[in-house]
């Protein structure tokens, strides 16, 4: 009886853990997984923190699991979410979006506030991307369509700050720490798991 007790203390409460959102979708559905939105912004400090303890859980997360990172892109002028955008649209956005961190955190070779569309264009540059097509991505029509979806994402799930993890558009996490995030987020992705059983 032990065990059971101690899982149930663990198990995720909703309310407190963890709300479910009315109405909530994913960001982008993929059938047969599990979707996990990690809403963030590269000035958070929190965000900087939660980058390797999501990495390290991602690599055991099981196959069926989809990270995917979105900014919380409320300012429509937000370069460094334009960035994110750009370089995902290159397909290189797992090459920078760790150095955007750094840069801002670290390296403080990017400001954390009001970063120009032309600062990061020019870091991304800086990282082998071409400056021509990111200049191109970062202000197209496809990019301020990402960017409004992002917003949308956000204001239906209830983001009120970041990092905020959201479990296949039903639930988003609200955990005590970094870590206990991530443990109820393991709880839910078995929760969704045996539901589609």
């Amino acid at each position: 009886l032990l065990p059971l007790a101690a899982c149930a203390q663990t198990a995720p409460v909703e309310g407190v853990d963890y709300e479910r959102i009315d109405g909530g979708r994913p960001w982008q559905a993929e059938p047969g997984t599990v979707e996990v939105v990690e809403v963030f912004a590269y000035t958070c400090g929190h965000c900087d923190q939660f980058q390797p303890l999501l990495a390290a859980w991602k690599r055991k997360a099981g196959k069926d699991v989809r990270l995917r990172p979105l900014p919380a892109a409320y300012d429509p002028g937000d370069a460094l979410a334009r960035g994110f955008f750009a370089a995902e649209a290159m397909g290189r956005l797992g090459q920078v979006h760790q150095a955007l961190f750094d840069a801002i955190h670290r390296d403080y070779s990017l400001p954390a506030r009001g970063t120009s569309i032309g600062e990061v264009r020019d870091f991304l540059a800086a990282r082998g991307l071409d400056a021509g097509r990111v200049q191109a991505a970062m202000t197209s029509p496809a990019t301020d369509a990402k960017m409004n979806a992002a917003r949308e994402f956000a204001v239906r799930s209830g983001i009120r700050g970041t990092p905020t993890l959201i479990i296949n558009g039903k639930y988003r996490v609200q955990g005590r720490s970094l870590q206990d995030n991530l443990r109820i987020a393991d709880a839910l992705i078995a929760t969704e798991r045996a539901v589609s059983r």
